[in-house]
C-alpha cells in the first residue's frame, strides 16, 4: 500500500453542514485509508450570493458537526484524523479552490496525496470554477454520485474531455499519485441539500427536521442561536 500522506479536503459553505456531508465523508476516508481529513468552510463563497450565514458562524456549525463526524469514525474504527481548517476563512477576498489547492500543497509538500471530496453535482459545475482546469496540477477528486444527477447527459464538452484525460477506476492508483486522478464512486447516493434544508428551516417543517439530516451537535447550535428562521 502506499506510503504517500492521503489527505481528504472536503470543502463548502456548509450553510449548514448536513448528514449527506458526513457520510461522504466516512465513506471515502475508509475507502481511500485516509490520514487527515480537512473539513474547509468557506470564507468569502463568491458563487453564492450574499444571502450568507457569516463565516464565523459556519466555522462554529462545522466544527460542532467534526464532533459528530470523529464519533462515527471512531465507533466504525477508522483511525483518519480529523481537523476543521480556518485556511478560507483566514485568507481575504473570494475563496477560490485553486488558492486553496496551492496552500495545502504548499504546507503538505510535493508527495503528499490530496484528494478533494466532492459530489457529481459539483464536478458537473467545475469549468465554472477560477482556473479549474490548474487544479489536477495540486490534488485528486474523488466523486460521490447523487441522485437525480445523470453525468452522461449533463456533463459538459470540458468535462468530458476532462474524464478522458483525468479519470481512473483504480483505487490504488488514487490511493498511490498525489494528483491529477478522477474517480467517480456509484456505491454513495446521498440526497441532502444544505440549500434545501435552509428553506425548511425557514417553515414550519424546521422541528420536523432531526439528526438523520443535520448532525446533533450542529443542529443543537443552529437552534440555540435562532438560526435560519
Amino acid at each position: 500500500m502506499s506510503t504517500l500522506k492521503k489527505i481528504g479536503i472536503l470543502g463548502g459553505t456548509f450553510d449548514p453542514p448536513h448528514i449527506g456531508h458526513l457520510k461522504l465523508a466516512i465513506h471515502f476516508a475508509k475507502i481511500l485509508h485516509l490520514d487527515e481529513l480537512l473539513l474547509i468552510p468557506s470564507g468569502e463563497p463568491w458563487q453564492k450570493g450574499s444571502d450568507i450565514t457569516s463565516a464565523e458562524i459556519r466555522f462554529q456549525l462545522t466544527e460542532a458537526a467534526g464532533i459528530d463526524l470523529a464519533r462515527a469514525l471512531l465507533h466504525l474504527k477508522i483511525s483518519t484524523k480529523i481537523s476543521i481548517d480556518r485556511l478560507e476563512i483566514e485568507r481575504t477576498g473570494p475563496s477560490y479552490s485553486i488558492n486553496t489547492a496551492k496552500s495545502l500543497r504548499e504546507r503538505y509538500g510535493s508527495e503528499a496525496n490530496l484528494i478533494w471530496l466532492t459530489g457529481v453535482d459539483s464536478l458537473i459545475n467545475l469549468p465554472t470554477w477560477n482556473s479549474w482546469q490548474d487544479l489536477f496540477k495540486y490534488m485528486n477528486f474523488a466523486v460521490a454520485s447523487r441522485p437525480n444527477y445523470d453525468l452522461a447527459a449533463e456533463m459538459s464538452p470540458e468535462i468530458r474531455s476532462a474524464l478522458e484525460e483525468y479519470q481512473t477506476q483504480d483505487l490504488i492508483a488514487l490511493e498511490t499519485t498525489p494528483y491529477g486522478l478522477i474517480y467517480i464512486d456509484e456505491s454513495l447516493s446521498v440526497d441532502l441539500s444544505s440549500t434545501d434544508l435552509r428553506n425548511r428551516l425557514k417553515t414550519s417543517d424546521r422541528n420536523l427536521i432531526e439528526a438523520d439530516q443535520i448532525p446533533s451537535h450542529t443542529l443543537q447550535i443552529i437552534t440555540n442561536l435562532g438560526l435560519y428562521q
